[in-house]
């Protein structure tokens, strides 16, 4: 019996031969199970991955979160700059010191003159350098100002962030005007979701807490029952389960960062706000109406 014939060398145009083979087959195998072709299609795909089991429903939220940051800039995400808390540089330090602790803040943009005019950054841990250094001029404390423009992409932005070790960045419109700020946070909140702080324990005992000016910090999620017990209120229990559904009836939407509502003799100030509801409010008593002209009645 003859042996088997060799095998053929291969040749140099073999392996480009192979390549086409197997580009072939991906070819038919697409054309019988195409791909996504859309960012929508991409998701729907997401999903019924989870469905499979095949990525954990975090993995999913967080690939859903890439994706549609993609689309997205400084604009969709920022703090609106009327809602910004800003300190002003000629302002004595007892009242920088009390925006500090009553908006929790770790970095305040810092302006002259006017809200338009941002000379820089300041770091609240610096503020505490003055209680020490007296002779120090906040001025040299400031860190410089980054500003950005409405269209800036997302995506860019963050790799701005992590390049250049930055936290904070002045958003401004077409017209050079300051538009808001955003955070890090704020972009990564889009990919991973809300990012929770000390306050935000699954454990916690208690939606209210008690801020070092004395007033109140109130989760959104905080029972009825508990803001009445806590300020010895008789807010409505029977329709609304959750302090931030009833703010939001009364409003008639879900409020943003800053806004101020008054209920039952109690203010609610909208310190955070995420995924289209209230996470945190400042809650003080609220000031007594002044009588107007016509509950006074006419003059004598």
């Amino acid at each position: 019996m003859s042996d088997p014939a060799p095998s053929r060398p291969a040749r140099h145009g073999d392996k480009h031969l192979s390549d086409d083979r197997r580009t072939l087959f991906e070819r038919i195998v697409e054309f019988l199970s195409p791909g996504p072709d859309s960012k929508d299609e991409l998701i729907e795909t997401l999903a019924e991955a989870e469905q499979r089991e095949l990525i954990e429903p975090e993995s999913r939220h967080m690939l859903e979160g890439v994706i549609r940051m993609a689309d997205m800039s400084a604009g969709d995400v920022m703090v609106a700059a009327p809602r910004m808390d800003l300190l002003d540089i000629d302002a004595p330090y007892d009242e920088l010191l009390a925006v500090v602790i009553g908006t929790g803040h770790s970095r305040f943009p810092v302006y002259e003159g006017e809200r338009e005019n941002i000379i820089g950054i300041l770091l609240a841990k610096d503020l505490l350098k003055l209680q020490r250094a007296p002779e120090l001029n906040l001025r040299a404390l400031l860190r410089p100002a980054v500003f950005v423009p409405e269209s800036k992409g997302l995506n860019e932005l963050l790799r701005d962030f992590r390049s250049n070790r930055n936290h904070l960045a002045i958003v401004i419109d077409e017209f050079g005007r300051t538009a808001g700020l955003l955070t890090i946070e704020d972009v990564l909140e889009e990919i991973v979701g809300e990012i929770e702080d000390e306050f935000d324990e699954k454990d916690r005992d208690s939606g209210v807490f008690t801020l070092a000016d004395g007033s109140q910090r109130v989760a959104g999620d905080a029972g009825i029952d508990e803001v009445n017990q806590s300020f010895g209120t008789t807010l409505p229990e029977e329709d609304f389960d959750t302090i931030g559904g009833l703010v939001a009836h009364e409003l008639g939407r879900v409020p943003r960062r800053g806004e101020a509502v008054d209920i039952g003799g109690l203010r609610f100030v909208v310190m955070l706000a995420r995924g289209g509801a209230v996470r945190w409010f400042k809650v003080t008593r609220a000031e007594p109406a002044e009588p107007s002209a016509a509950a006074e009645g006419p003059e004598a």
